[in-house]
């Protein structure tokens, strides 16, 4: 029969240490110190873990899971292994490969086609206003930019909130958490994936300050998971050569080759994008999987290139020649001296200093955009319609209050034809600087604020009043349920205030304006995304020159460090606020005051090595555990010893085949290799999870014997009872785990004490049980001294 021990597991809510009855019946129960088998056990048990196990995935709560990454080791799979020829070993490598390649060449195309897309869309609108603002129609001009800004917002909205919510935001929490082991339903499914391409051309041409970078990531990860697979049998795509790929293991690999395509598709940054995803979003990274993330980046780079040649003849409408973010825009003889270096660490520190208040800012409208979100789909579309008539209005409104100025050659548009500059109410051969920031795509507005020699096409409270707006309007823009990103606003908000500093330094620096929009772009990046080396190599990559190299490290190195002083960067905060379970790359110093068996919570469910048919299904249908050790008790085993762990997923396969026997007694591998397959334990595709109830068993069965020896991973990874949380921290991190058991000090005891999932980790869970160590000294160093620090600082969440 089951026992139950003092233990944590993943289920919410977690049952308290009760009587296994009342565990049985309730659920959740009271406290209570006498655990069965374990009375004698000397450890101090405390109340259960409620973390949730619920998450924020695009704009919805989900449930979310744990993902497998750990090897099984039983007699059948590794039977199954050393059965497997050369050839099909062969065939495993060249198909990683392969789907690299596929992966690479979907990226670029879609990469390719987003932009297409939105030049074209955003390009006719632009188009259509400037001809009627030419004209002398302003009323009909501003109707038509604010109409057709919120029809195409709306319908970005609507298909997220109806066809996929997943798709909402940018979707870079959420493959950051599955990359560190969080699963949660539809992020990967192509649904998503075909409403997160749509909806990111209609968004983004909608005018709305936000970019096509961050849901590119969770598009290149989408094609990778659908990929990785291993066939579809809903759609009769279930070949056998396909059915290697069928783990946790080789999925993250591909999701991960996805994601650094995605970045590389965005920016045409193909080491930007491999070094992208290593900083930003990988827990877990080996030499393999750096070799064909820089195979899949890449292909998307050769990619881009053909699709950007076939724009050379004239074929892509108002995309032009394709220039695709390329800002090949500074000189070729860029110099600076030491007296230039002040500028440029006043860059820095204002850079970092403005973006921890603008991860502060946006975490506080992000808190009050989801309560607005959660109330039902209606209310979804009136925020998306708020800020589309915002945003609107803002970028109509504000150009009327700059200047004129005399137009160069044919840089001003005329009816019919478009320009370098707007001329919106100017008289002609006269261009509106603050229109032309505000009517092009983002893209085309940084370019031009990143444009060398160009320190006069643009007045000072122009760019002052571009910086305001793009930094309020980037904070208010990303709470909408739609799918845009951060990555491009940001650049361009880093852009406009680099510009400010520029003009405000005037003759006291030889150092071109188009040089501090570029320096800018990269302080704000690094004290809002906290992202060093990625971002270095990826604005060099988008300014194709290298001279700007040590300037860009000195200045990301000053506003990370500076940023770091206040709060942690937007997308960890992000990953808070959504509520997924993320596993940091650091330790909590009080982590080092506490063992295992402090955090270990509820009762622990265990198996016999051969169980009854009934136990199982019991166990299966009042509990939400994913994982069981199973115990070797007499007549098989004398004295009772720990044989290893079993998974749910595993017992389903073995209750669907009705692997039975009448008596309990051994069946032996030899038995269990004749009926099954390691593809019949295969895991479902992301966030699919089987169901006890879909098992049907009759009262006969329910009193017939399972051996489960032939499936058991023999060798789970367990740690000792005294071993500190910091240190089981960095090995279930590092080697990423699902289940880390913990066994005891002493070997005339019980031979397991208890399980250690992520969710025992997770600080809420430690300080509840431990509430003195929220007053402890030992804690990661905040400037927290004064309102100012206070003020930055990011709230609980």
């Amino acid at each position: 029969m089951a026992n139950a021990a003092g233990a944590s597991e993943e289920e919410l809510p977690r049952a308290s240490s009760a009587d296994e009855e009342v565990v049985e019946e309730e659920q959740i129960g009271t406290v209570n110190e006498r655990l069965l088998d374990y009375r004698s056990l000397n450890l101090r048990r405390h109340a259960p873990n409620n973390t949730s196990q619920v998450a924020i995935v695009g704009s919805n709560l989900c449930p979310i899971e744990s993902l497998d990454y750990e090897l099984v080791e039983n007699d059948l799979f590794n039977q199954d292994w050393r059965s497997r020829s050369r050839s099909a070993i062969l065939r495993y490598v060249f198909l990683k490969w392969t789907f690299c390649l596929f992966i690479g060449c979907v990226a670029g195309a879609i990469g390719f086609f987003n932009n297409l897309a939105v030049e074209n869309i955003a390009g006719l609108k632009f188009v259509a206003v400037s001809n009627l603002m030419l004209a002398d129609k302003y009323w009909t001009a501003f109707a038509v930019f604010a109409g057709s800004n919120l029809a195409l917002l709306m319908f970005a909205t609507v298909i997220t909130a109806f066809v996929s919510t997943a798709a909402g935001g940018s979707g870079i929490p959420e493959v950051k958490a599955y990359l560190n082991g969080v699963d949660a339903p539809d992020i990967f499914s192509l649904r998503t994936l075909a409403v997160k391409i749509v909806g990111l051309i209609t968004a983004v041409s909608s005018s709305l300050h936000v970019g096509k970078a961050g849901p590119m990531v969770h598009i290149g990860a989408c094609i990778g998971a659908i990929v990785g697979q291993g066939g579809s049998r809903k759609y009769g795509m279930n070949w056998r050569w396909l059915r290697y790929f069928k783990n946790d293991r080789d999925r993250r690999d591909l999701v991960t080759c996805g994601a650094a395509a995605g970045i590389a598709a965005a920016f045409r940054a193909p080491v930007g994008g491999v070094l992208f995803a290593l900083e930003s979003l990988c827990s877990w990274w080996r030499s393999a999987l750096l070799w064909r993330a820089f195979f899949t980046t890449a292909v998307v780079a050769v990619t881009l290139r053909a699709l950007v040649d076939v724009c050379e003849r004239g074929n892509c409408g108002l995309f032009g020649k394709g220039g695709l973010i390329m800002y090949d825009v500074t000189a070729d003889n860029i110099t600076y001296h030491l007296a230039d270096l002040p500028p440029v660490i006043l860059l820095g520190v204002i850079g970092g200093i403005l973006g921890s208040l603008y991860n502060f800012l946006m975490l506080k409208v992000l808190h009050i955009f989801s309560q607005v979100n959660e109330k039902g789909c209606t209310y979804k579309l009136l925020l998306a319609a708020t800020v589309s008539i915002i945003t609107s209005c803002c970028l109509f409104g504000l150009p009327w209050l700059a200047p004129c100025s005399p137009c160069v050659k044919d840089d001003c548009p005329s009816i019919g034809r478009s320009g370098s500059f707007s001329n919106f109410q100017c008289l002609p051969n006269q261009y509106n600087d603050l229109a032309s920031l505000f009517f092009n795509t983002n893209d085309d507005t940084i370019r031009k604020l990143f444009s060398n020699g160009s320190n006069d096409d643009f007045h000072k409270s122009s760019i002052m009043v571009s910086f305001i707006t793009s930094y309020v309007l980037g904070i208010i823009s990303y709470g909408v349920a739609a799918p845009f990103g951060l990555f491009v606003p940001v650049i361009l908000t880093g852009a406009t205030y680099g510009r400010v500093i520029g003009m405000l330094m005037g003759s006291n620096t030889s150092l071109d304006h188009g040089l501090f929009a570029v320096l800018g772009a990269a302080s704000f990046l690094g004290g809002t995304m906290r992202m060093t080396v990625s971002v270095c190599v990826i604005i060099l990559e988008l300014t194709n020159n290298l001279l700007l190299l040590p300037l860009v490290m000195l200045v990301l190195l000053i506003s990370k460090s500076v940023a770091d002083s206040f709060n942690p960067n937007i997308y960890d905060l992000i990953l808070k606020l959504k509520g997924l379970p993320y596993l940091e790359d650091h330790v909590e110093p009080y982590m080092r005051q506490l063992t295992v068996s402090d955090v270990v919570a509820g009762p622990l469910r265990t198996f016999n090595s051969v169980e009854k048919v009934g136990s199982i299904v019991h166990i299966l249908k009042t509990t939400g555990h994913h994982a069981f050790p199973v115990i070797d008790e007499p007549p098989f085993s004398s004295p009772p010893v720990l044989y290893g762990l079993i998974l749910r997923g595993h017992l389903l396969s073995l209750l669907r085949k009705k692997y039975f026997q009448p008596t309990c007694s051994l069946a032996g591998s030899n038995h269990a290799s004749k009926k099954f397959v390691a593809d019949d334990f295969a895991k479902r595709g992301s966030g699919k999870q089987d169901s006890i109830d879909n098992i049907e068993l009759t009262a006969e069965e329910m009193e017939m014997f399972i051996d489960l020896h032939p499936f058991i991973n023999t060798s789970p990874y367990t740690v000792v009872e005294t071993m500190s949380l910091a240190k089981a921290l960095l090995l279930f991190r590092e080697v990423g785990l699902r289940h880390l058991l913990i066994v005891p000090k002493s070997a005339n005891r019980a031979p397991v004490v208890g399980i250690l999932t992520r969710h025992d980790f997770m600080p809420e869970h430690i300080l509840g049980l431990h509430p003195y160590l929220t007053k402890s000294r030992w804690k990661r160093l905040r400037f927290r001294t004064s309102i100012f620090t206070k003020f930055f600082r990011a709230p609980s969440i």
